[in-house]
């Protein structure tokens, strides 16, 4: 088996002096520990299990031998005769992390959960190679899965997200965690409380997040009638009856943006929402007012930054519309919208090369959309977050 370029990151040199007069064991111990070397350079690891045994006959207690014949073991594959080693070198020597790491990860092959889950949880928050971290921290979520310790396991899983973000392995676990403990919530929920509230505002979730709206919509009219001051409540109503065909529940979404509103007057994203309704309307003072309050309840709202700049770009005020749809850019860089708006601003200002360019990203990012739209839609589910349509795109 070939030997991965990882191991030389755990291989602890022996410091070698051609010009000490070292005694005849120490001379013995430097040429074991250089021919141990070149085995592993030239991928013979049996050969540099053979000098690193060597050099533990002269001297059991040669902690960097022990330490490198425990990861050449652990990297050939032969974990359970690695981890007496990889112990012994830990024991000796307590702060050498990635030894303790790959310790834990032989430990959990050979059937020791209990130890390996010790020896991860140890090490895992003082390792800084990203490559070793994700390996431990997946091995440490599968022990804490495998357990039923879903909050232990969700837990690492964000310390993975933000460290790999864009790693798919890394994705899947964290879904596959958080799905579960919706599941166990949704089924706790439902054993304690079947008809309660809150019971209906998930099931409202669900049917939202399968694409039936007016199912989503019965759930959460429901659910106010059960407890019409459930915090957010009326929000997510407004949300559903916003996507809605219906006539009538178009009717109805203005005033429930204003009921979550008077709930809670912090809600920024419904100061938003009503900012979008005035927008829709051409009532632009109205419409800046909402979107500005948002801005003041929440600094980082990007949706507040872009309504500010749509609205005072519908004013013919480009100038003052571009800080904010820059910064909007900046905080969700995903957004079609607002590359579509900075491309007016600057063909407003004479700046075509940045008119182009935001043009240009505004199409890439649709036509990634799109392509996440079809992949849901085979999936029958609806996106969790869904762009507000720009119905006015073409002004």
């Amino acid at each position: 088996m070939r030997i991965p370029a990882v191991v030389s990151v755990f291989l602890i040199a022996a410091s070698v002096s051609a010009f000490s007069q070292a005694p005849t064991k120490q001379q013995q111990i430097e040429s074991h520990s250089r021919q141990a070397q070149e085995f592993l350079r030239t991928n013979q690891p049996d050969l540099a299990v053979r000098e690193f045994n060597s050099i533990l006959e002269l001297d059991p207690n040669n902690v960097d031998a022990r330490g490198n014949l425990g990861v050449t073991l652990f990297f050939k594959g032969d974990y359970a005769k690695a981890a007496p080693h990889l112990r012994a070198a830990v024991k000796q020597r307590p702060n050498l992390w990635k030894i303790e790491a790959l310790l834990g990860m032989s430990e959990r092959r050979i059937g020791q959960t209990a130890a390996a889950q010790a020896d991860l949880e140890k090490s895992f928050p003082q390792l800084q190679e990203e490559k070793l971290r994700i390996q431990a921290g997946m091995e440490l979520i599968e022990i804490y899965y495998g357990a039923g310790n879903l909050d232990k396991a969700a837990s690492i899983a964000g310390v993975l997200r933000q460290l790999a973000p864009t790693n798919t392995d890394v994705l899947y676990t964290a879904y596959r965690i958080y799905s579960d403990l919706v599941g166990e919530s949704t089924l706790t929920m439902a054993m304690l409380a079947p008809k309660s509230a809150r019971m209906h505002q998930v099931m409202a979730q669900e049917m939202a997040r399968q694409g039936n709206t007016e199912g989503a919509i019965a759930h959460y009219r429901e659910a106010v009638k059960l407890d019409p001051q459930l915090p957010g409540l009326r929000f997510e109503l407004a949300e559903a009856l916003n996507l809605s065909s219906s006539a009538a529940d178009q009717e109805q979404v203005e005033k429930e943006y204003q009921a979550a509103l008077s709930d809670n007057p912090f809600d920024e994203k419904a100061e938003c929402r009503l900012g979008d309704i005035a927008l829709r309307a051409s009532e632009l003072e109205s419409a800046l007012a909402h979107y500005t309050r948002a801005l003041e309840l929440q600094p980082n709202d990007a949706e507040a930054c872009l309504g500010i700049g749509k609205t005072l770009t519908q004013m013919h005020r480009p100038a003052e519309a571009e800080p904010y749809l820059k910064r909007s850019a900046q905080l969700e860089p995903f957004n079609a919208a607002t590359h579509y708006r900075l491309s007016l601003v600057y063909r407003a200002a004479g700046r075509t090369a940045d008119a182009q360019k935001e043009l240009a990203e505004f199409q890439r990012l649709k036509d990634m959309k799109e392509r996440l739209k079809q992949v849901y839609e085979e999936m029958r589910l609806q996106p969790v977050k869904q762009e507000r349509p720009e119905t006015d795109i073409a002004k």
